[in-house]
């Protein structure tokens, strides 16, 4: 914000990248900077189309945002966590399970994990419209730089992704954009989120898996790099594969929403969270996300004019008249996950539940 004078912020050091031997996926980047002409968005359509279609994540460089900026938010993620007390975290403590809606906290302790054990994990949504609701009096001064921020990765980042997914499908560019607005009922919003270490014996009891491999909800999900490694996502060939740190780099990837408006062209890609490298074991895991849901009134059915489609053909999870809205979808997944009873499908390995009639997996 040139020319204002922001407040301050304790600074946060989430210490250097691992430089632990790795088993990285090989993502492709993009570089979101060339989608503002047509001959770069078709360009980066054919790549971003391979990779969504095969690993279902990618990475994002030359975003708008600098290195001082992106350390800034990073900062600001921060308050929440280690500028507010317990008592006053309580205060604005998220009620999942009964509203369907993750706006404020989502405490430690939460979701069930396995064995018995429960996460370590706090986050904080804040809707883009920073109005919405109050929020915690340390956060207050920040709310002005966080709807900068959800507006910057909603407009900057979201809508040329979209027209380029769009184009992947041979659709008109506006497509995915015009049920993706920003001022339209949704749930669309930014989350903060630290995780903490762990016992070993946790570790132990959950064969060091801090959040079990599952698909996001909504459409698209914006990771804002940090060095702290943890995610990993499960490739094709069923092998579970690390996520490199690359700085001021986004990590982007699909969720529910966008397989099934896609007609399963693109993949919801199932991801999770594990124990950091041993370099980093001690280390809080902090981030910030935009989490990226079409508009609560969209039906969930595929777009069965794209020229791609109807070339390859459409996988349903259901009917189009069983086809849930976005609003429907999120609330099912939302007040279910890490709270009801999960059933061991026939491998014995993947954990699954019905949400909305539809079979959702979830691999330990």
């Amino acid at each position: 914000m040139p020319g204002v004078t922001l407040p301050s912020v304790p600074r946060y050091s989430p210490g250097p990248p691992t430089s632990e031997d790795l088993e990285y996926a090989d993502l492709a980047i993009i570089d979101i900077s060339k989608a503002a002409t047509p001959e770069g968005r078709a360009e980066l359509a054919i790549t971003v189309r391979e990779a969504m279609t095969n690993f279902g994540f990618f990475y994002v460089i030359n975003h708008g945002y600098d290195q001082t900026q992106t350390a800034r938010i990073t900062d600001i993620s921060d308050v929440l966590f280690a500028g507010v007390g317990q008592e006053e975290k309580k205060l604005y403590e998220g009620t999942m399970k009964a509203t369907g809606s993750y706006q404020g906290y989502k405490l430690r302790n939460y979701w069930h994990i396995d064995g018995g054990v429960r996460d370590q994990v706090e986050h904080y949504n804040i809707h883009r419209d920073v109005n919405k609701r109050e929020h915690p009096q340390p956060i207050r001064p920040f709310l002005q730089e966080i709807e900068a921020f959800a507006r910057h990765n909603h407009f900057n980042i979201l809508h040329p992704i979209l027209r380029l997914l769009a184009l992947g499908l041979e659709l008109d560019e506006e497509a995915l954009v015009n049920i993706h607005g920003y001022n339209a009922p949704g749930e669309t919003y930014v989350r903060f989120m630290k995780y903490y270490p762990r016992s070993e014996e946790d570790e132990t009891r959950t064969k060091n898996v801090w959040l079990k491999g599952h698909t996001d909800f909504g459409s698209v999900t914006i990771l804002w790099s940090q060095p702290v490694s943890g995610l990993q996502i499960l490739t094709p060939s069923g092998k579970w594969k690390w996520i490199r740190h690359m700085d001021n780099a986004l990590v982007i990837n699909a969720g529910d929403a966008l397989e099934f408006l896609s007609g399963g062209f693109y993949r919801a890609t199932i991801h999770r969270v594990v124990q950091p490298p041993a370099d980093q074991r001690n280390q809080p895991r902090l981030g910030a996300f935009y989490f990226c849901l079409a508009d609560d009134a969209v039906k969930l059915v595929p777009f069965v004019d794209s020229p791609v489609l109807q070339r390859v053909g459409i996988k349903r999870r259901f009917s189009d008249e069983q086809a849930p809205s976005m609003e429907t979808w999120r609330r099912g997944r939302t007040s279910a996950y890490g709270q009801t009873e999960l059933k061991k499908g026939i491998d014995g390995v993947v954990e699954e539940e019905i949400i909305n009639g539809v079979l959702v997996q979830h691999y330990n």
